[in-house]
């Protein structure tokens, strides 16, 4: 994974309640297990994030064990919150994009809680543009900027 480094706007993160922010980070985890497995740096940014909103220990363990798809995609039902879904489809892009890999299985889940969540593809697609565009624009500034 080269950036985890999130940019989660947490003044929209904030009005969702706990049920929201556990299947928000419930979507972002089932995300960062879609290739089968969780690495050290995806568990610690869930763990990260748990602190930063006050979810108990036993909560982040329910989210780190999500193995079900359909379960998560069922849960993110509960945002409401156009924009909070927004962000969470966008966080979702970014770290999908994290280790420079893109699979089906990713592009698939983003899709399906996206629409659970009311988002269209069109705007789905049109955030992973942007995110994409983003990582590029990153990329370029490292090597103008003569960045290792």
């Amino acid at each position: 994974m080269s950036n985890l480094g999130m940019e989660m706007n947490m003044n929209i993160l904030s009005k969702l309640n706990d049920n929201q922010r556990i299947a928000f980070m419930k979507a972002l985890a089932s995300l960062a297990n879609a290739d089968g497995k969780l690495d050290k740096e995806e568990i610690e940014f869930i763990k990260d994030v748990a602190v930063i909103y006050g979810v108990p220990e036993s909560r982040v363990q329910e989210i780190l064990q999500v193995s079900n798809v359909d379960d998560v995609v069922d849960s993110v039902k509960v945002i409401d919150n156009r924009r909070a879904a927004l962000e969470l489809i966008k966080e979702m892009c970014i770290l999908a994009h994290a280790d420079n890999e893109l699979s089906d299985a990713e592009v698939l889940l983003i899709g399906r809680v996206g629409q659970a969540m009311g988002v269209e593809l069109e705007k789905i697609e049109q955030i992973s543009q942007w995110v994409i565009d983003r990582v590029i624009w990153l990329e370029e500034a490292k090597l103008i900027f003569e960045e290792a």
